[in-house]
């Protein structure tokens, strides 16, 4: 693991670089606005899929790394997401732009424009909470590449049932919630809930390339 500071037109972003021996492929995934790269979903990324020949770039926007407590506006995510792109891009493998909620919206904005070669979304905020009025369908209708879509089953920002149909695939976390961790109750484990989560991308990646 090793990490370096990029300079954006936000600020300075960083990446923590977790490293497949042979790689095929790059996955770069950013966080949302109420966390960072710590978020279970992300670490249980970076730790899986080197092993089966996927670098992960842990992404930590420009407003995290200066320690600011609110996120800036969506442009503002857009660019210090394009400013990260050359580093991620210049390894030479095609990559998978992706982030959780606020960074998967991120994600599917920018995909055309930067040549992504797939997206990933890690629990899309389809709509705020209680809010099915203001859906944000469009954003990841409009990706253009392949995409794939973890989402808790009982996410506030948009369950599983309440997506739209379209050209990507969903794979919903039983029982999960926005940070697609389960409640006590719930018929599984966390430790099964994260496993449904890399077991999905393992596949979903293993078809791309």
């Amino acid at each position: 693991m090793t990490t370096e500071t990029i300079p954006t037109d936000a600020g300075d972003a960083r990446i923590t670089w977790h490293r497949a021996g042979k790689a095929r492929l790059l996955l770069a995934v950013s966080h949302g606005v109420g966390g960072g790269i710590e978020a279970r979903d992300l670490r249980a990324l970076a730790a899986a899929l080197p092993a089966h020949g996927v670098t992960v770039a842990l992404v930590e926007q420009p407003w995290r790394v200066a320690g600011k407590k609110v996120a800036p506006a969506p442009k503002t995510l857009d660019a210090g997401w394009r400013g990260i792109w050359p580093t991620v891009a210049k390894a030479g493998l095609p990559v998978i732009s992706g982030g959780r909620s606020a960074g998967a919206r991120v994600a599917c904005r920018t995909a055309a424009e930067l040549g992504a070669h797939a997206v990933l979304a890690l629990g899309f905020p389809l709509h705020p909470p209680g809010r099915p009025e203001r859906s944000r369908a469009a954003e990841l209708l409009g990706a253009g590449v392949p995409t794939l879509v973890v989402q808790g089953g009982n996410d506030p920002f948009g369950r599983p049932e309440e997506f739209p149909e379209g050209p990507y695939e969903l794979v919903e976390v039983p029982h999960g919630d926005h940070g697609l961790a389960v409640p006590k109750r719930a018929g599984i484990s966390q430790e099964q809930a994260l496993e449904t989560v890399t077991s999905a991308v393992v596949r979903w990646a293993a078809r791309l390339g």
